[in-house]
């Protein structure tokens, strides 16, 4: 779905951005982007009025061999351990987060590793449908600095693959919504996380596999951060087909919010609310 400002983090379907990737706010760092390429049509209103404001996830099946071949991603294992995070982790080692099980495969966050996966994510960042909102086209180095801002940083924004059955075929941002620009334009608490998602093929957008990952990721992210009470994303307001996205997923529209270069969607997923949506 989509990104803001290449510097903390970011998502494709709009683009707004708050801040930059080691910038500090309150405490913040990432972008204000949207999170689920999926395009732009229709009028929030109705779409709302269409859902009752919340919605159901969808479960299309995924066509096998839709993305690249994974190379030397490690496999798919057990899950390991939960462990305490030490104070320095902000983000409760997103790396080490178990694969998901959901209607379209089985989905795992997998950190970027620059040397790995600078090729794969630029060759998404250049393709129209993603450069309109996430603004990362061009050489390869654009998109390197926009990651190297996140890798090299304090941990408050982690660039992820998103690999499905094993096909890299998404590219995540996990941040810290209450150390993001984000938090200077709507009323972030304690732990706060939010999500950007871009979906790189083609074969995947539109068939509701963004949906299900949406669900998927945020119950990983409630799950494996017991701190967190909420899920948050800023997808464009007139990208209507991402806002149904968040919906069907269970997240709530909780407000529109004018940040630097957009009007967001606020979306919200809230873990007491989290059997009920």
């Amino acid at each position: 779905m989509n990104r803001p400002n290449p510097a903390a983090s970011g998502g494709p379907e709009t683009s707004g951005r708050p801040g930059t990737p080691g910038e500090s706010v309150p405490s913040g760092a990432p972008d204000s982007d949207d999170t689920l390429d999926l395009g732009r049509s229709g009028d929030l209103a109705a779409l709302l009025a269409e859902h009752g404001r919340y919605g159901a996830p969808g479960s299309p099946e995924r066509q096998r061999g839709s993305g690249p071949p994974a190379g030397d991603l490690p496999a798919d294992g057990p899950a390991p351990s939960p462990q305490v995070p030490g104070p320095d982790d902000l983000l409760d080692r997103v790396g080490e987060w178990p694969p998901a099980q959901t209607p379209v495969g089985t989905m795992r966050l997998l950190p970027v590793r620059l040397d790995r996966d600078l090729r794969l994510v630029a060759a998404w960042m250049n393709d129209p449908a993603v450069a309109a909102f996430w603004e990362l086209s061009g050489p390869q180095e654009v998109t390197a600095k926009h990651l190297r801002a996140q890798l090299d940083g304090d941990g408050r924004s982690v660039p992820c693959l998103g690999l499905l059955d094993g096909v890299p075929m998404s590219y995540w941002e996990i941040y810290r919504a209450d150390l993001d620009p984000i938090a200077r334009y709507c009323s972030a608490r304690p732990h706060d996380t939010g999500l950007h998602l871009l979906i790189g093929g083609v074969p995947d957008r539109g068939r509701g596999i963004g949906t299900a990952l949406l669900r998927a990721v945020s119950e990983l992210v409630l799950d494996r951060r017991p701190r967190c009470g909420r899920v948050l994303a800023e997808p464009d307001v007139r990208n209507v087909a991402s806002v149904a996205a968040f919906l069907s997923a269970g997240f709530r529209l909780s407000a529109e919010v004018d940040l630097p270069g957009k009007r967001a969607a606020l979306m919200v997923r809230d873990r007491a609310l989290r059997e009920v949506l």
